[in-house]
């Protein structure tokens, strides 16, 4: 169904609502004639044509995930520093403060293991990829560990000064509301949504990114002369589209969907342009990609659907060989320098942005290239940029007992990270020559976050059953 680009906000959200995906438009016309049919089939092409895709759904991506959320249960309060990043060259964790951008993304992380436990258990037999041991960690502990690690998080949906609230905020506090009906998760998500649409200016059309910004060639620190807007900012109206659909009254929802809506076209005539002549940051690329093809699926407005297609179709124009893009598409040119560092983060948004323009496009029955093009960049990402396995080691002890004497148990089970507390290392925080702070080459939080992002959503789409 095709929406009307004058239908008003409740009437879009309305209509959204009520039109569920079915399995079909995600197969492109792959029938599935028993599920022993659709395991071989898709068992074969993943071996041929995608050889490293089973990664995606390995029982190791679960364990390094959770080798470092057990390290912080038996801490006397629940976590206020939470995962960042790896330094080049190292392989632990260096944390940042609860009110930094990236917080939200490892306790994300645990919550995508539960969707999937939760909601993809059949999708993955149906596929051939579940496991045949026992899941751990069994999921009363990984709902306790996502709670813990989520409890000194609330406090940011009031948090002033940032654009970044739907990266803080909806990770883990969407899944916790969809998963769990958790009212305080639904009241920091809507505190958090007042909060963002709070730096909104109707004088420019957009939501204030941030307040001041200084680096070594430029300094920005007076918000009352200057309106810093950045592309990643588009990344964080999925929380005001969600909390339009989600409002107690009218007004509040029209205000969260016109706010984004205003953000939304005013970065798509000031921020996407083809006459930069200084660089393409890969990873500012992918943020436009992702984001606009999501303000498509929350609006149905054709310019953003468009919009993101564009960003797509240049992103993958730009792409060497091994199709994992460099930090910067330009940078070579810029620096002299005959290599750049990879960024798997930008590989994995960019290919997130891939599945949801893939599945906007079969719902309007309208032909589309991006899962394969989306599946190629993070089969790439795992045969080139995936650390070392993690592993578990079970500990037997006895106990007494009346009906059979000593009985073996399991005391407990003792889970590695390995080499490497990331899923996948190549991830790129920044390199520019003059920034505050240059890392490149390395583990990073949120590339892992939209690596299991990505797996959860092929599932949702039933996407893997179109290889059959």
């Amino acid at each position: 169904m095709k929406l009307s680009e004058t239908m008003q906000p409740s009437q879009v959200l309305a209509t959204k609502r009520k039109l569920p995906m079915s399995e079909s438009q995600y197969t492109n016309g792959a029938k599935r004639n028993g599920t022993e049919r659709t395991k071989a089939d898709v068992k074969k092409s993943l071996s041929s044509e995608f050889k490293h895709l089973e990664i995606l759904f390995s029982p190791s991506v679960e364990m390094k995930i959770w080798a470092v959320a057990e390290r912080s249960l038996n801490m006397p309060e629940p976590p206020t520093w939470f995962p960042e990043y790896t330094k080049p060259g190292s392989t632990e964790y260096v944390y940042r403060d609860a009110s930094f951008w990236t917080s939200g993304f490892f306790p994300g992380l645990l919550y995508l293991i539960m969707e999937r436990r939760k909601k993809f258990q059949t999708e993955l037999r149906l596929l051939g990829l579940s496991r045949s041991e026992p899941d751990f960690p069994h999921m009363l502990q990984l709902e306790y560990a996502s709670k813990w690690w989520t409890e000194s998080l609330h406090q940011n949906g009031s948090l002033m000064g940032t654009h970044d609230l739907g990266f803080m905020i909806c990770p883990w506090a969407r899944l916790q509301w969809d998963l769990h009906r958790d009212p305080k998760a639904f009241d920091t998500l809507m505190t958090a949504a007042n909060t963002l649409a709070d730096r909104f200016s109707a004088k420019v059309g957009c939501i204030r990114s941030w307040d001041v910004c200084q680096t070594k060639v430029y300094s920005f620190t007076d918000p009352s002369k200057d309106f810093l807007v950045i592309i990643d900012n588009m990344m964080n109206l999925d929380l005001l589209f969600w909390a339009a659909s989600e409002a107690s009254s009218q007004a509040d929802s029209t205000r969260f969907f016109d706010i984004a809506m205003a953000h939304a076209r005013t970065s798509k005539e000031y921020l996407i342009r083809a006459d930069c002549h200084t660089s393409c940051w890969s990873r500012g690329q992918a943020w436009a990609i992702a984001g606009f093809a999501k303000s498509y699926e929350w609006s149905g407005e054709n310019s953003f659907l468009d919009t993101a297609k564009n960003c797509a179709d240049y992103f993958l124009g730009r792409l060497p060989d091994t199709h994992i893009p460099p930090w910067d598409f330009d940078a070579q040119e810029e620096s002299g320098a005959t290599t750049q560092p990879p960024d798997t983060s930008a590989a994995m948004v960019a290919a997130y942005g891939m599945l949801l323009i893939h599945q906007s496009l079969q719902s309007r029955s309208e032909p589309s290239p991006y899962l394969g093009h989306a599946l190629r960049i993070v089969d790439s990402v795992c045969e080139r940029h995936l650390n070392p396995a993690a592993s578990q080691k079970q500990d037997l002890g006895t106990i007494p007992t009346v009906e059979n004497g000593r009985a073996t148990i399991v005391k407990c089970v003792e889970t590695a990270a390995g080499l490497g507390d990331t899923i996948l290392s190549g991830a790129t925080i920044n390199n520019f020559e003059f920034a505050p702070r240059r890392w490149a080459d390395h583990g990073l939080v949120y590339a892992d976050y939209f690596f299991v992002l990505f797996g959860n959503k092929l599932l949702e789409m039933n996407a893997l059953r179109s290889l059959a």
